[in-house]
């Protein structure tokens, strides 16, 4: 059977809320009997996501509101 789990990606500073984040991935990992299927990441998370969606402008991917930004990548 399939595992699902939400995984830590990795904790930085957001300019949006202006304090430490929590970024997690959801990642759905295949069956034993499906050995040569790769993990798939199936959402993203923010610790502060619910302080992002309060401001009247779209985020990020993080926060579920902008899913081709992600200001955390290259960081």
């Amino acid at each position: 059977m399939a595992v699902k789990r939400w995984e830590k990606q990795k904790c930085q500073h957001c300019d949006h809320v202006d304090d430490e984040v929590t970024l997690e991935a959801e990642v759905v990992y295949p069956a034993d009997m499906m050995p040569d299927q790769e993990p798939r990441v199936l959402a993203h998370r923010c610790s502060r996501a619910l302080e992002c969606n309060l401001f009247c402008q779209s985020t990020c991917i993080w926060a579920g509101t902008n899913p081709v930004v992600d200001p955390f990548q290259g960081k």
